[in-house]
Formats: structure tokens, C-alpha cells, sequence
């Protein structure tokens, strides 16, 4: 019987495996059919009449292949809307519409399909484009000539003729991932082949080199300084999977012909620098431009303009160099980080013209001295083993606090059956932040704003949790409370739901440091020096595991009405701190406006120079203080 069981079981997988091949296939094949429908329709109409019978009688069969292929998939929620999208191509093809309107069409369909079905967009690291000349020279040359201008000595004869990868229309129109579709599945009717037998590393590797053919290596050098010198481009295209989709002539319609052509021939050749370390120079240029044009639209009265400018000039041009000058100057991080916030409070409050372009100056004076820290020399041994020891420390210690916390008063509550929720949230968040830093360096690049944003809300989460387990936990610290707690059984206060909670909270505190250290530490990596880094965050991983047991054998030692009471004060002063940090964050990512005040900055108690996040951490304290008093005067007809 178990045999039979087996058998049953590898025939079903190898049913799904096989089902999902198919599906997989159908996807990509309809998406290239598509692709060829917006690069080819136009040599088939014109001015709304056939001038081409052949070519057209192709695209009315390619746009019923590709509707019949999508009509075989899978059935999902979002397959009627791309029925209905192939329904509306064909229409437009019979009726001879524009090119422009059939290729935007069937751009629009290929899109929503990919989204849809997904199947891979982009390598999972960037090709070797040495690799990728052999392999043209051996696999490609023969039918489409050295140079790729479909000239090699077995391309006479063909029927049709070897594609021109030097011309400059078609290749336009063609993205990375469409060169990929026809290397690995080969074209009917034609003398290409399919290379499927080919790793996949391969197969992207020729589909970049054969994509560099129509944009000459001359303008790769323009490419490249573009590239490193305006951060909307990178912006533009983060990663890889953005960098095999877009054709050049999307990228043209946005940064216009010039460029698109310059970056294409850059990037083709080089899509490692996609996943390039931040150039700090070209993200301070990127910021002055910003703060130069935010001070023209309020000198012209747009004050909404100048604002999104100004914002726009820290988050997507400071914000990506942030970690590494923090793990350089965190002084003069946090120097920049008030200078840009009392900018954007001038701009906000309707300062003078004068007064805005005053601060600017004060901005990039600051912003000479960030490029100075950040040059490459300053980079050092030393220096990196003392920010990734620091960086990790001072991260750690919040996060620290509070499960120590969580764990100290589970053992004094005899309560340790529900310690396995506590765990099971750090770890998954030291799991969660292994897949940040995958995600960060290969797959997608996090943005300023939503680093601020993902540490803002989470600070404000916890901060909202400890303000009443701080005020709960003064209460048990009342005389008789505690015992009165524990004759409970805490059978109510602990329920499961109460257990997943504190699996959450757990989560939730560990994985905003997390965050935050994983973004720092990839940011000192990219600069070298990775054994004192590695170095540097083991001593820091040990100091954290020291300060943790002695923790935990002193709340052992104390009583239990002083544990609750010592631990209340620090719970409500963490929650103060992260009160203030959350607010801070939610400003930084243009959430929340910005009054500045002439006070310090302690970023360690989280007092920042704004009204908004004094104000934030005033509440709390005031909340925590009722909820002190309220539980002092409820113990005295207790304790009576």
C-alpha cells in the first residue's frame, strides 16, 4: 500500500509540474506574440489601409494565438479583464487602427499578463557580458554577422532573412525580456531556433549583448555619467527586472531620445550597474538640483511645487547615502537631517524668499562637507569596524529592552508555556530581515520614503503597545496587585489571542531595527572593508547576547512588585522615545508637517528639533502619567 501511495504521489506532482510548464510556456509565448504585434503592426498598416496583405494576415493570427492562449490558462480572477483586452486588439486590427493605438494595446496586454501569470522577469544576477561575447560569436554569428547586422555567411538564403539587430526602429521597440522570449522559445515559421537547451544565466547574457547592438559603445560614456550623476534615472530603473523590461522608446517618452539612447547603450553593456553601490556625489548633485528648483517654484509663488522639491531633494537624494554617512558622521548626518527639516518648515510657513535661500546655502555647505566624509579614502578598517559595532549596539539596545522585558515577566508569571510566541516573533523578524537584505541587494531597491515609512509606523505601533503595557505593568507593581494577578492565573490576560499578541509586538520591535541595521550594513559593505565589518557586528552581536543575560539574571533577583515597577518606568520611557521617532520618520517621509523648535537634538531619547514630535512624546507622557496615578490611587482602598 505504501508503494502504491508513492506512486500516486509522484504521478500527481509530476501532473502539477507539467501543468505548470504548460502554463508557463502559453504565458511567455503569448507575451511574445504580443511583443512582435507592437513592433510589426506598422510594416502592416498605414493611414488605416493594409499595405502589407502577408504581414497583416499575420497579426490577425498572432493576436488570435495569443487570445486562445490566454483563454487555455488557468482560470483567475484577473483572466476575464485580459480576454477582454484581446477581445479589444483583434477589433482594433480588423478595423486597421493606428499603429500607435494597436501598440499600446498590445503593450497594455502584455503587461497586465506578466502581472497577472508570472513567470521570471530578469536574471538573478547580473550577466557576464564577457560570457555573452563568446556565446554570440559561437551560437549567433553565423546567420547575424560579427557586428549583428544580419549579414553572416549563413544567413544568405533565408527565407525570411536574419533579423538586423543594428536597426535602430526595431530595436527601439524591443525590451531585454522580448530579446530573452525568442532566445528560449525559438520562432516558428523562421530559421531561429530555440535555445532552451541553454542555463537561463546564458540565455540573459546574449539577450543583453544582442540588445547593445543598435546603441553604439560611443554612447555608452555619455550613458554612464548620466547614470551616475542623475538619481531620477536610477530611480527610474531600480533593478533588473526594470532594466530588462523597458524598451528605449518608453524610456524616451520620459527622459526623452537623447538619453534613452545613452542610457540603453550604457546599461546593455554594464546591467551590473544597476545593482552599483550609491554614488554619493551623484546623489548630492541630484539634491542641490532638487533644493535649486524647490527655491525657482517658490520665488514663483508655488509653494505646493517647492515643498514636494524640497522633499524630494531628502528622500531621493540624501536619504539613499544616509546610512553610509551615519556609519561615517552621524553628527553631521543628523546636522543635514534638521537642516532639511528646517527647510521644509520655511517653505511650509511661508517664509521670505530670502529666508528659504538662506537655508538653502546652509544645506549645501553642509552637503561639501558630506562629500569630503565620504570620499572614498575616508573609508578605513577602523571606520567600518566601529560603525558596524555601533550601528548594531545602538540598534539592538531598544529592541532589547523590551524582550527582555516580555521574557523576564512570562518566568516571574510562571507563565513560560507562551515563551515560544515571544521567540517565534524576534526570530521571524531576524528571518524577515534576512529577506529584507536579499530583496534589498538583488531584487528591488528600497526608497527613502518607504524606509521612513516602514520605520515610522513601527515605531508609532510599539510606542502605542508599551504606553499601556508600560501603564498595566505599574499597576501590578501596587501593593497586593501582583499577588492578586497571579491568584487569577492570568488565565484571561494570557489567552491565545493574548499569546499571538505578543508575537506580533515581539515581531514587530525586533524587525524595525532590523530594518534599519540591515539598510546601514548594506551601505558600509558596499564600500569594502568587509572583515572589520563582519568583525565589528560579531562584537557587537556579543556585547547585545551579554547585556541580555545580565538582564535576565538581575530581574531574577528582584522581587516581583519591584521588577513590575522597575520595568514599567523603562517600558514607558522606551515608549516616549519611540513616540518621538515615529513622528520624526513620518516627517522625513512627508507625512507629517515640520515646525522646528530652537531645542537639541538627543536622537537617543528621541528629541527632535519639531513641534510635531515634541508634541507627540508630551502626549505620551501625559497619558503615562494618568495611567501612574490613576493606578496609585486605585491601590489605596486596595491596600485599606
Amino acid at each position: 500500500m505504501p508503494t502504491v501511495l508513492r506512486c500516486l504521489l509522484v504521478s500527481v506532482l509530476l501532473c502539477l509540474s507539467l501543468q505548470v510548464r504548460a502554463s508557463t510556456a502559453d504565458v511567455q509565448t503569448a507575451w511574445r506574440l504580443l511583443d512582435y504585434i507592437a513592433v510589426d503592426y506598422a510594416g502592416a498598416v498605414a493611414d488605416g489601409e493594409v499595405v502589407d496583405p502577408t504581414e497583416f494576415q499575420e497579426m490577425v493570427e498572432f493576436s488570435a494565438s495569443a487570445r486562445e492562449r490566454i483563454q487555455s490558462l488557468e482560470a483567475t480572477a484577473g483572466q476575464p479583464r485580459l480576454l477582454e483586452e484581446a477581445e479589444r486588439l483583434q477589433a482594433a486590427i480588423a478595423a486597421h487602427e493606428p499603429p500607435e493605438a494597436v501598440a499600446k494595446l498590445s503593450r497594455g496586454l502584455a503587461s497586465d499578463l506578466i502581472a497577472a501569470y508570472p513567470v521570471p522577469l530578469a536574471p538573478t544576477a547580473p550577466p557576464d557580458m564577457a560570457v555573452a561575447a563568446g556565446l554570440y560569436q559561437q551560437q549567433c554569428a553565423s546567420c547575424h554577422g560579427d557586428t549583428g547586422g544580419g549579414d553572416g555567411p549563413a544567413s544568405v538564403g533565408l527565407d525570411p532573412p536574419a533579423i538586423d539587430f543594428t536597426d535602430r526602429g526595431r530595436a527601439r521597440e524591443r525590451s531585454v525580456f522580448a530579446l530573452y522570449q525568442v532566445i528560449e522559445q525559438g520562432l516558428e515559421g523562421t530559421s531561429m531556433a530555440s535555445y532552451a537547451h541553454l542555463p537561463a544565466d546564458e540565455r540573459w547574457a546574449l539577450s543583453f549583448y544582442i540588445g547593445q547592438f543598435a546603441y553604439p559603445e560611443s554612447q555608452a560614456g555619455a550613458g554612464e555619467k548620466l547614470w551616475n550623476e542623475d538619481a531620477s534615472l536610477r530611480a527610474s530603473i531600480p533593478d533588473l527586472a526594470a532594466l530588462t523590461q523597458v524598451t528605449p522608446a518608453a524610456l524616451a517618452n520620459d527622459v526623452g531620445e537623447e538619453t534613452a539612447q545613452a542610457i540603453t547603450a550604457y546599461l546593455r553593456r554594464h546591467p551590473e550597474a544597476v545593482d552599483a553601490p550609491v554614488v554619493a556625489e551623484g546623489q548630492l548633485a541630484f539634491a542641490r538640483s532638487r533644493l535649486a528648483e524647490s527655491v525657482a517654484a517658490y520665488a514663483a509663488g508655488d509653494q505646493p511645487k517647492a515643498r514636494d522639491l524640497a522633499l524630494s531633494a531628502y528622500l531621493d537624494g540624501f536619504e539613499p547615502i544616509e546610512p553610509l554617512l551615519a556609519a561615517r558622521d552621524r553628527a553631521l548626518m543628523a546636522r543635514i537631517e534638521a537642516a532639511m527639516g528646517e527647510l521644509r518648515s520655511r517653505i511650509g510657513s511661508s517664509a521670505s524668499v530670502e529666508a528659504v535661500q538662506e537655508q538653502v546655502q546652509v544645506v549645501d555647505s553642509l552637503f561639501a562637507e558630506a562629500e569630503h566624509a565620504l570620499e572614498p579614502e575616508m573609508a578605513n578598517n577602523a571606520s567600518a569596524f566601529v560603525g558596524a559595532f555601533t550601528i548594531l549596539v545602538r540598534e539592538g539596545l531598544e529592541a532589547l529592552l523590551i524582550l527582555i522585558a516580555m521574557v523576564a515577566f512570562l518566568r516571574k508569571a510562571n507563565r513560560t508555556e507562551v515563551m515560544p510566541y515571544v521567540h517565534g516573533g524576534w526570530i521571524s523578524a531576524l528571518v524577515a530581515g534576512g529577506v529584507t537584505w536579499f530583496m534589498a541587494t538583488y531584487v528591488v531597491s528600497i526608497s527613502g520614503a518607504s524606509r521612513e515609512l516602514t520605520e515610522g509606523f513601527a515605531a508609532l505601533f510599539a510606542a502605542v503597545v508599551l504606553l499601556f503595557v508600560g501603564i498595566w505593568m505599574h499597576g501590578k507593581s501596587q501593593a497586593g496587585a501582583w499577588q492578586r494577578y497571579i491568584n487569577d492565573k492570568l488565565s484571561h490576560a494570557l489567552s491565545k489571542r493574548s499569546a499571538w499578541f505578543l508575537f506580533v509586538l515581539s515581531f514587530v520591535v525586533v524587525y524595525r531595527e532590523v530594518f534599519e541595521t540591515v539598510l546601514f550594513y548594506i551601505a558600509l559593505w558596499s564600500q569594502g572593508n568587509g572583515m572589520a565589518i563582519v568583525a565589528g557586528g560579531g562584537l557587537g552581536a556579543a556585547v547585545l547576547v551579554v547585556i541580555a543575560v545580565a538582564m535576565l539574571r538581575f530581574s531574577q533577583r528582584l522581587p516581583i512588585g519591584q521588577f513590575f515597577s522597575i520595568s514599567s518606568i523603562l517600558i514607558a520611557v522606551v515608549a516616549v522615545v519611540l513616540a518621538g521617532k515615529g513622528i520624526a520618520a513620518l516627517q522625513e517621509a512627508g507625512w507629517v508637517s515640520v515646525s522646528t523648535l530652537s531645542i537639541p537634538r538627543v536622537a537617543l531619547l528621541g528629541i527632535y528639533p519639531t513641534l510635531q514630535s515634541v508634541l507627540a512624546q508630551l502626549v505620551t507622557l501625559t497619558v503615562l502619567a494618568a495611567g501612574f496615578w490613576f493606578n496609585r490611587r486605585s491601590a489605596v482602598p486596595s491596600a485599606a
